[in-house]
């Protein structure tokens, strides 16, 4: 064989290689860990539990995009969090001990953010809109991003749907202080658009420090969009809501609707709080009595 020959095979084995191990990571981290024994079919037919899309043999090993995947060790630079996108596992040991701790680690994330020009939702955002709640939440309710008023006050969760959304944390026997509300995007989509897949992955590692910080017992994904972003999952929301998923292979995920698409479906209420009352029993909590 020649040189040539030689190179171009060690190439491809190169690339085979990082292919594959980025592959395993996207399926570590998105809680994937058991293929179980109909393992084979489903591969034939390039899905997994969850709707997490998996390779067919014979094609090449190539993560999908919308997962982030940079090393744990990576050098923080301005556009790059500290310690933003942890190894599975990872996360857990750097866990801050405190809840002090855990507020000043979710300060600075937050000022990393405020700065943050990763993509180009920042070229006509008002504020990034962070979080709100308790760095101590055991629960916390993940949506899509902000809208004109959350861009306006830099909070999340702060307009009709957020309303909404502060009845149902009543109704679960919590205060709004109490939980920990966040967004997959930093930043307003103009127009109140979708989020774009490359937008999602370049805000992803800050949800994921932010989760990781807080270390919640339980996470309530808020429309298909949110629990794309946690999950890649690329199933309907109307499919997914009411079923545990796992993020990141420790937190327990339950997809449910959007408050926005409730004040446009209000029959669908009953829904999500058949939904909520399922993260309740995992917490450990009953629906407060009526007086």
């Amino acid at each position: 064989m020649s040189d040539d020959a030689h190179s171009e095979l060690r190439r491809e084995l190169a690339e085979l290689t990082r292919s594959a191990r980025a592959w395993a990571q996207w399926v570590h981290d998105s809680g994937v860990d058991d293929l179980g024994s109909d393992a084979p079919a489903r591969r034939g037919l390039g899905m997994l539990d969850g709707d997490i899309p998996i390779p067919h043999r014979g094609v090449g090993l190539t993560a999908p995009q919308s997962r982030e995947r940079t090393p744990a060790a990576a050098t923080p630079t301005a556009a790059t969090p500290a310690a933003a996108t942890p190894a599975a596992g990872a996360s857990e040991s750097a866990r801050p001990a405190t809840a002090e701790e855990r507020r000043v680690r979710l300060a600075v994330l937050a000022e990393q953010v405020n700065t943050c020009t990763r993509c180009r939702l920042h070229e006509t955002r008002n504020n990034t809109v962070f979080s709100r709640g308790s760095a101590e939440a055991e629960l916390v309710f993940v949506g899509e991003g902000p809208g004109a008023d959350e861009d306006r006050q830099g909070l999340p969760f702060v307009g009709a749907a957020g309303q909404l959304l502060d009845k149902m944390v009543a109704a679960m026997g919590y205060n709004r202080d109490d939980v920990y509300v966040c967004n997959v995007v930093k930043c307003r989509p103009p127009n109140n658009r979708k989020p774009q897949p490359d937008e999602m992955e370049a805000c992803m590692p800050y949800l994921k420090e932010q989760l990781a910080i807080v270390d919640p017992k339980a996470i309530v994904g808020l429309g298909g969009t949110g629990v794309q972003g946690l999950i890649g999952a690329r199933t309907g929301i109307t499919r997914m809501r009411g079923s545990w998923k796992l993020y990141r292979g420790r937190w327990p995920l339950m997809p449910t609707f959007h408050p926005a698409y409730l004040l446009r479906q209000p029959e669908k209420k009953r829904d999500v709080w058949n939904d909520l009352k399922q993260v309740m029993r995992k917490l450990g909590k009953e629906p407060p009595t009526k007086k």
